[in-house]
């Protein structure tokens, strides 16, 4: 017994040393790193919201969101508040820069143009993307989007450069036309009619990315696209659900087995695409993987020179990036635009003018599409009112000035493109209508010189590679419907912006059609 109760003694005592220990780590995580930091930035006049142990101040702006997203809004294009709440609210307290707090992370929120162009320059690789985690990781992984670590980064980037510019771009176009005459198509039973154009879009940009980047269709894609946006929902549930350190490990939440589950299930779909496309290449029937985005991943996958070599993760998490990124953001950027120019006839004539100049009734070719001048205006300002991404998330990598302030190493730095592009010291005491004209003369002139004021895709090098695509698949969609309809919105519409990873109509759009 003597011997026994000895042994009970001592593991007694390192289970209490290290229940003590992990109480000390939780503490210092949850309490005495926040505390330093929050007096390091008051210090330097960066003050914001209290933090309040374990949720910082997620309770308080998820309880702004679903109040925002309660109340009815006018047909107004002032969606600041709207949208963000949160940073719209704690701006008018504590000034343009303040400290916001997700659980124990600090969050510097950044509405300076210069000082967002310097973070998203990231000429000194001082500001690197944040890690992606939980609900994020799983739907996006590794990819294009999130990924990390600069080496991997820079080769994924020149494979989907290759893929989505240029001469590859122009070879997608004939795809982009058929998708958006087989929406058309569908169209002709409502002509006189009521239409829901969110889902329409849905279905053709799902269409024209399963085409163009992986050679199939939105039917062989279907369950992934399906899995996709499950899996995106239940990361828009959990956006402010703060874990507790050790305890998240052990229970999991039914979100987080399902999302799992959706994540396996879209890794086993894409694998299955993927072997399907080995396989061909295999027996002749591809010429090697073929030239479209899937193909070059593929012929990246299978490189001779390993350090050109991309790994089956890799391959599979860039394919998750562009089925969620290639449909989510086109989709979104065509439902605001049809919203505007249905509530802007004068404009709704003016792009129709110039697309029957350039193109007739035939059509769209890549050089009429270079030549559309007035529709880039008004996708440009489209994006200026809707931007898809209302932010953009970084990380100090050390200790570093940033303007007049010493920001401490893996600090979040959130660059608020929503505001940016509603602020009167930028666009005018008009900032909040609708006058494509701003673009007139390019977006230096119309941000007065202030380029970071302007970035619906991002700024810097990291800037979203899908640019030209998505803006040539918008032009040309928008084109052929301008040739064939005009448009008025429906009485039905209700006004309901709201942040669904990217800015969404909460109730779809819905427009009259008329055949011209």
């Amino acid at each position: 017994m003597g011997f026994l109760g000895g042994i009970v003694i001592i593991v007694s005592s390192f289970l209490c040393v290290f229940l003590v220990l992990g109480l000390i780590k939780i503490i210092y995580k949850l309490w005495w790193i926040p505390t330093r930091i929050q007096k390091l930035m008051a210090s330097q006049g960066i003050k914001g919201p209290s933090y309040r142990l374990i949720h910082g101040n997620t309770k308080e702006i998820s309880r702004m969101y679903k109040e925002a997203m309660s109340r009815s809004l006018s047909l107004s294009h002032d969606i600041f508040s709207y949208v963000q709440p949160n940073i719209h609210s704690w701006t008018n307290i504590y000034g343009k820069n303040y400290l916001q707090w997700h659980g124990s992370r600090a969050q510097l929120v950044i509405q300076e143009p210069e000082l967002c162009k310097e973070i998203l320059s990231n000429k000194d690789r001082a500001y690197p993307k944040r890690q992606s985690q939980d609900f994020v990781k799983k739907l996006l992984g590794d990819g294009l989007v999130t990924i990390v670590e600069p080496e991997k980064w820079a080769k994924l980037r020149r494979i989907a450069t290759h893929a989505f510019h240029g001469e590859s771009l122009k070879t997608m176009i004939p795809d982009m036309i058929s998708s958006a005459e087989t929406m058309l198509e569908r169209w002709r039973s409502h002509e006189g009619k009521e239409i829901e154009v969110f889902e329409e879009f849905r279905l053709f940009t799902s269409e024209v990315i399963a085409k163009t980047a992986f050679g199939s269709s939105y039917v062989e894609g279907e369950l992934i696209f399906e899995m996709i946006m499950k899996l995106a929902f239940l990361l828009f549930k959990n956006a402010f659900t703060v874990k507790i350190p050790g305890i998240s490990k052990i229970c999991k939440s039914s979100d987080e087995i399902e999302s799992e589950r959706l994540e396996k299930g879209i890794r086993d779909s894409i694998i299955g695409i993927v072997r399907k496309r080995e396989k061909k290449a295999m027996s002749g029937e591809e010429d090697i993987f073929g030239s479209d985005f899937l193909g070059l991943l593929l012929k990246a996958h299978h490189d001779a020179d390993q350090n050109q070599r991309i790994s089956v993760d890799d391959l599979v998490d860039d394919c998750k990036t562009f089925y969620f990124a290639g449909q989510e953001t086109t989709n979104t950027l065509l439902a605001w635009t049809v919203l505007l120019l249905a509530l802007h006839a004068d404009w709704q004539e003016e792009a129709r003018k110039e697309v029957l100049q350039l193109f007739g009734k035939q059509n769209p070719n890549p050089d009429g599409i270079s030549k559309l001048k007035t529709m880039s205006m008004i996708i440009n300002e489209s994006l200026r009112l809707y931007p898809p991404v209302v932010a953009l998330v970084r990380k100090a990598e050390r200790e570093v000035r940033l303007g007049k302030v010493i920001v401490p190493a893996n600090l979040e730095l959130v660059v608020s493109v929503l505001s940016l592009h509603h602020e009167p010291q930028f666009w005018g005491p008009d900032v909040q209508l609708f006058k494509p004209e701003r673009f007139s003369e390019g977006v230096v002139k119309a941000t007065n010189n202030n380029v970071g004021a302007f970035m619906p895709f991002g700024l810097g090098p990291r800037t979203c590679v899908g640019l030209n695509f998505a803006t040539t698949e918008a032009k040309i969609a928008l084109s052929m419907i301008l040739q064939r309809y005009s448009f008025t919105l429906s009485p039905g519409y209700v006004h309901s912006p709201y942040q669904f990873i990217t800015v969404r109509p909460q109730h779809g759009v819905q427009v009259m059609l008329q055949p011209l």
